[in-house]
């Protein structure tokens, strides 16, 4: 989830912030972040809106487009 580190550092937050507002734990944040696990819908969905980025951005770190 390239993406999803990327714009948290954009927006200045650190891990421990982004997961009290997503209600999950620093550490799963971790390894969402680093491909260690990967988060459920609901949790996609809820990054997504929280960051305002398409699930698209969090998981490749860009936009989709269609070819």
């Amino acid at each position: 989830m390239t993406g999803l580190k990327e714009v948290r550092k954009q927006k200045g937050y650190n891990q421990e912030f982004v997961a009290r507002k997503l209600n999950i734990s620093r550490e799963a944040l971790s390894y969402y972040e680093n491909a260690k696990r990967e988060p459920s819908f609901a949790t996609l969905n809820a990054m997504s809106r929280f960051f305002n980025v398409s699930i698209d951005y969090l998981i490749n770190g860009k936009e989709f487009t269609k070819h």
